[in-house]
């Protein structure tokens, strides 16, 4: 289950994730997209090299969209569609800033890995609740204010740092083979904080973080 993303504006689905291409497997070319919005980083994969891409979308307009792109899409929410899709058939499954709208990503995961062929792989885009606006604002102000976008998105169930999603994948049968900050701030206040703190605070930097996972 996830919540109703409705009303968000149109940009909400069609951002172009650039950034998240280089995470995606080069030999890569059977890939499932889960929260694939319109279907444009679906476009990227397709450029490319990928000879199939399919998407779940939860949003019914979105899903009509993508059609037109996609080699095939179910609408919906995922953990009523993963029935739909077939055993050890991906090369790669995609989720770009989805597992934190859902509200069991442990369990979705976890049903996934039957989805994905021997050495194919889950990359995710999750938000960092620890990125360094958010904490000061916690710290300081003593705020943990709801919002219409970003890390305290409202449609946001769960919340996540470095060390959760590690320990996310690898409690549902997964190796994390890579796992990098992405979307760094251009803010000095983090690296004044490090050099005080020995680097404790390294990850605070970024506004979510890209992770590659194997089956084990």
């Amino acid at each position: 289950m996830s919540f109703d993303i409705s009303a968000k504006p149109e940009i909400y689905f069609n951002v172009v994730r650039n950034e998240m291409l280089p995470f995606v497997p080069q030999d890569a070319r059977i890939i499932l997209e889960i929260g694939c919005g319109d279907g444009n980083f679906a476009s990227l994969l397709f450029k490319n090299g990928a000879k199939e891409v399919w998407g779940i979308e939860y949003e019914k307009e979105q899903g009509k969209l993508a059609e037109k792109i996609m080699t095939k899409i179910f609408v919906g929410d995922v953990a009523e569609q993963l029935h739909n899709l077939p055993d050890q058939y991906f090369d790669a499954i995609i989720c770009n800033d989805v597992l934190e709208h859902l509200i069991d990503p442990y369990t979705v995961i976890n049903n996934l890995r039957s989805k994905i062929k021997k050495n194919g792989a889950l990359i995710s885009s999750i938000p960092n609740i620890r990125y360094f606006r958010n904490l000061f604002d916690y710290f300081f102000n003593k705020n943990w204010d709801y919002t219409d976008s970003g890390i305290m998105d409202k449609t946001h169930f769960r919340f996540f740092t470095y060390k959760s999603i590690r320990k996310m994948f690898e409690s549902n049968g997964y190796e994390v083979v890579k796992m990098e900050g992405i979307n760094p701030t251009r803010s000095i206040r983090p690296f004044i904080w490090n050099i005080f703190l020995l680097g404790a605070f390294w990850d605070i930097r970024y506004l979510q973080f890209a992770t590659i996972a194997k089956p084990r």
